[in-house]
C-alpha cells in the first residue's frame, strides 16, 4: 500500500493517545494531576507508529477534591514542589497546539482520543477544557478509540499490563500509573492492534461485489418471512 495516508485510515480522524492521572473519579470535582499525549503517524507503506509526545504535571484547580485513596493509588503528591507542575489551562494549550499542527500536516479534520478505558480520560479532558474556557478543542466531543475494548477483541485481555503481555510489549509495573509511561504503552498497543489487522489482510478494505439477483432473492425471502 504505497503512499498511505493517515487521514484515509480513520475517516479523517487524527488519533491522539492520552493518559490522565487524577485525584478521583469525578471529572467535575476531582483534579487532573498528570496528563500525557502522543500523536501517531503513518509510514508510506501504511504502518502506524508513535510520533510526538508531551507530558505535564498539573496543579489541581481551585476547589478540587483530592481523594486520599486516589493519591495512594497513583503515588502522586500534588504539593511536592519538585513536580514543576503547571496549571491545566497551560497544559491543555500546549497539547492542543501540538495536535492542531498534526491535524493540519496530516490532512485530517479532527482529533480523536485513543486511551485505555477511554471514557474516563475523555470525560476529564472535556471537563478541563470547559473549565479552562478553551474555545478551540480539537477533539471529537464523544467519539473515542478504547484500547481496553480493542485489546479484549484482539488479545482476550482488557487490563493494560496483561494486554501488553499478550501483544509481546514489555511492561514495567513499577512505572505504571505514570501518565507518560501508560501513554507510551497504550500508543504501542494501539499501533500493534491496527498493524496486526493490516498484516492479516483486514486493511485496506476490499470492496465486496454482491450479485444483484442474489440480493433480490434475499430481499424477497425476508419480505415473505415478515408476512
Amino acid at each position: 500500500m504505497p503512499n498511505a495516508k493517515l487521514c484515509e485510515r480513520f475517516r479523517g480522524f487524527y488519533p491522539v493517545v492520552i493518559d490522565i492521572e487524577t485525584s478521583g473519579f469525578d471529572p467535575k470535582l476531582n483534579a487532573i494531576l498528570e496528563i500525557a499525549a502522543i500523536t501517531l503517524k503513518m509510514t508510506p507503506d501504511g504502518w502506524l507508529e508513535p510520533d510526538q509526545s508531551l507530558q505535564f504535571n498539573v496543579n489541581p484547580f481551585d476547589g478540587a477534591i483530592l481523594e486520599p485513596a486516589a493519591l495512594t493509588f497513583n503515588g502522586i503528591d500534588p504539593s511536592n514542589p519538585l513536580r514543576a507542575a503547571v496549571d491545566e489551562r497551560q497544559a491543555l494549550d500546549e497539547i492542543f497546539k501540538m495536535i492542531r499542527t498534526g491535524i493540519k500536516d496530516s490532512g485530517c479534520t479532527r482529533a480523536v482520543i485513543v486511551a485505555h478505558n477511554a471514557h474516563f480520560d475523555h470525560s476529564f479532558l472535556m471537563a478541563a477544557a470547559e473549565r479552562s474556557e478553551i474555545k478551540r478543542n480539537p477533539f471529537h466531543p464523544f467519539a473515542t478509540f478504547d484500547t481496553a475494548s480493542l485489546s479484549g477483541l484482539m488479545f482476550g485481555q482488557t487490563v493494560l499490563a496483561k494486554a501488553c503481555q499478550m501483544a509481546q510489549i514489555t511492561f514495567d509495573h513499577k512505572q505504571a500509573h505514570s501518565a507518560l509511561y501508560d501513554t507510551q504503552k497504550t500508543a504501542i498497543l494501539f499501533c500493534k492492534i491496527v498493524n496486526r489487522l493490516k498484516s492479516l489482510g483486514g486493511w485496506p478494505l476490499v470492496a465486496i461485489e454482491i450479485d444483484e439477483d442474489l440480493e433480490t432473492k434475499s430481499d424477497n425471502t425476508q419480505q415473505i418471512e415478515e408476512q
